[in-house]
């Protein structure tokens, strides 16, 4: 795809103009979808599959369509769901099998992605990555024999295929056959000797086999080739190594370092071979870093103790071996380097103990007749890095795929939003819930999220006549402009006098004195007094209201400022004893706006997060579970639940939690679904 020119035709997702208008254009809207699929827009693509499913959900195609955006995103279980429904819909389809079947393989569940990858092949039995996937899926479940009869099918029909020789390399190097996988990558490397991950595999298998001075050739040529691949340079580094050419070896640690900063066997050898050369501080931080990245490579704590004991570091070096001990109870040298540390220490009975214990451990261990192998010791050698041919990444073949009919459209339907484009899954979003929608005058624009934010009680309100302006239900709300600002607070002093002129006519209509005190109180929220806002809902419910809504929206709205004023009473460090109390007046107030009106799902939902601030976790997912009871597109309310479940260690209900919010509009999801899975 490098070199298009990215421009994807999408539209603002309106609600019910859409739908009039996608009852008769549903063949559109896919290929709008698939256009964004294929342009890597997978967050809005999912948008348009939705509209489709709603119209149409009898259709398979846009189920495998929003799948396939799905495993974009890696969220593998919302994939599988939206796989599996379409092979409801359309068992005949080999793209949903192969679909299905990359998913199982990246859930390791490799039976069924084996079966899947079968089933593709029964309707597509000529198709070359359905065969080379399974096969690759047969030698992780290790059955290499089935995998070598599926590369040798394919070998008949391209006997000079370079990636079918390199896929045989690979299956029979599994089978502990050296030579054999050497044979095939020659035979690749004689049909394509410009990739570098072939003379990569080479120069691996022939330093397996201490063939040093065909190994190095051929690492330096995948170099030359330009590979991007850091065991290239650890491998050839070892060689150096073994040359006695330090240097050279550091200069290869280097480059390695560069490429695979997180890669702990950088480190490793890098760490060793300047604890030869007597770098001894470069050598314990390299080897630090190796426990930072993998807490489990036990062998570079050997190294770290030694390091250690150069640096007359005693109580270092003890730490270090007892932790070795206790892995490796045959492992001699450990308890030998203790006793030294101990000693230097002046300790002479600690050292004496622990030679004493060797002495035990190595007599038991000739009593039980056995042998130390690799399994009972650490291995304390340089490591070779373990490559094979880097395979490819399927996911991107199948927004290929689906977009083989891309159109161009319109350039007024053009729209794009770089915070939602390509893998976002990788762009790191903070754990933290979505905030209590609450009524504004000011909200962002949430066209992605499929929430309902409209409730009639409020649009009776907006439609009477009213000091207000029109309110809007949100989660997101707008800064303000300083001319905002000061327009609201001259709207404060307007509304005041307003007040105060009604107080002072006899008989004054205590509804219209309600609804002056809410714009008031709007006001007030809106430039942060929410002190002010408070008091003045306090004031209006205090008035014999004749309009319905006007209380539920009075109680509501003070139920919120009351919250956002303990939230700028946490930052500031001012809570006090009443916070609790504090807590007990907005869960009251949400449960007398649900007592009114009971299909308040924003009360529902806010009363959810209160709730989970007090670290109620089950009750808040009971009231979530209510507001989706209400709508089933609450994106907001299955994140937070999502959320919520994570917390109390239910991660797969969590996670499906995450799916549905990420597949309802909050793209942040797939960030969480990525870290969390």
């Amino acid at each position: 795809m490098k070199g298009f020119r990215r421009h994807i035709a999408t539209f603002v997702l309106c609600t019910l103009s859409l739908c009039t208008w996608a009852q008769l254009n549903t063949d559109r809207i896919t290929a709008i979808g698939r256009n964004a699929l294929y342009f890597e827009d997978y967050v809005l693509s999912i948008q348009y599959f939705n509209q489709v499913i709603y119209l149409k959900p009898y259709l398979s195609e846009p189920y495998f369509y929003r799948a396939i955006a799905k495993i974009q995103l890696e969220d593998y279980q919302g994939a599988l769901r939206d796989c599996n429904a379409a092979i409801e819909r359309n068992p005949f389809s080999p793209g949903c099998y192969y679909a299905r079947g990359y998913i199982y393989r990246q859930l390791e569940q490799w039976e069924k992605a084996e079966s899947d990858y079968s089933e593709a092949l029964h309707f597509s039995p000529e198709n070359r990555t359905y065969m080379l996937l399974r096969a690759d899926t047969r030698a992780q479940m290790k059955h290499y024999d089935d995998a070598l009869y599926d590369i040798e099918q394919l070998l008949r029909r391209e006997p000079q295929s370079a990636s079918v020789w390199c896929e045989k390399g690979h299956v029979t190097m599994l089978k502990k056959d050296t030579l054999g996988a050497l044979d095939a990558y020659e035979r690749a490397a004689g049909y394509d000797k410009t990739n570098p991950a072939i003379w990569s595999a080479m120069g691996v298998t022939n330093l397996m086999l201490d063939r040093e001075e065909e190994a190095y050739v051929q690492l330096t040529q995948a170099i030359n080739l330009g590979s991007k691949w850091a065991g290239d340079y650890i491998n050839r580094g070892l060689i150096h190594y073994r040359r006695n050419n330090y240097r050279g070896a550091l200069s290869d640690y280097d480059q390695a370092v560069k490429i695979a900063p997180r890669d702990a066997g950088c480190y490793y050898n890098r760490g060793i071979m300047r604890y030869e050369v007597g770098d001894y501080n470069r050598a314990q931080k390299d080897l630090q870093t190796v426990l930072e990245l993998d807490p489990d490579k036990l062998e570079a704590r050997y190294y770290i103790g030694l390091v250690a004991l150069q640096l007359k570091q005693w109580k270092e070096v003890v730490t270090q071996m007892d932790t070795l001990i206790a892995h490796y109870p045959y492992f001699m040298p450990a308890y030998y380097i203790a006793a030294q540390a101990k000693e230097k220490q002046g300790a002479m009975t600690a050292a004496q103990r622990y030679r004493y214990r060797a002495f035990e451990k190595e007599n038991e261990r000739k009593e039980m007749q056995s042998q130390q192998d690799e399994d009972n010791l650490p291995d304390t050698e340089m490591q070779i890095a373990d490559s094979q041919p880097q395979k490819k990444d399927h996911r991107k073949e199948f927004s290929a795929t689906t977009a083989q009919k891309q159109q161009d459209l319109p350039e007024e339907e053009q729209k794009y939003d770089s915070q939602t484009r390509g893998t976002i899954q990788k762009h790191y979003q903070d754990v933290i819930n979505e905030p209590n929608i609450v009524l504004s005058y000011y909200t962002q624009d949430l066209s992605l999220r499929r929430t309902n934010y409209y409730h009639p009680v409020v649009e009776q309100l907006n439609a009477g006549e009213t000091p207000l302006a029109p309110l809007r239900f949100t989660g997101q709300e707008i800064a303000l402009t300083a001319d905002m600002v000061d327009f609201h607070f001259s709207q404060i002093t307007h509304l005041s006098q307003a007040i105060d002129a009604l107080l002072e006519t006899p008989q004054a209509d205590e509804s219209q004195l309600a609804l002056l005190l809410l714009a008031r109180a709007m006001e007030f929220a809106i430039v942060q007094d929410y002190t002010s806002a408070i008091d003045d809902c306090t004031r209006a419910l205090q008035l014999q209201i004749t309009n319905h809504q006007l209380p539920i929206i009075l109680t509501f709205c003070r139920a919120n400022w009351r919250y956002r004023l303990l939230e700028y009473k946490r930052a500031t460090g001012e809570l006090d004893a009443t916070t609790n109390m504090d807590f007990d007046i907005m869960l009251r107030d949400y449960d007398q706006v649900i007592r009114l009106q009971p299909d308040f799902t924003f009360a529902l939902y806010n009363k959810a997060n209160i709730l989970c601030a007090q670290h109620e976790w089950k009750e808040a997912i009971a009231y979530y579970t209510l507001a989706i009871g209400q709508d089933a597109q609450f994106a907001e309310a299955y994140f937070n639940r999502g959320l919520t479940y994570i917390y109390i260690g239910e991660n797969e209900k969590g996670l499906n939690d995450l799916s549905k919010a990420g597949e309802l509009g909050i793209y942040q999801a797939y960030n969480l679904i990525t870290r969390f899975k």
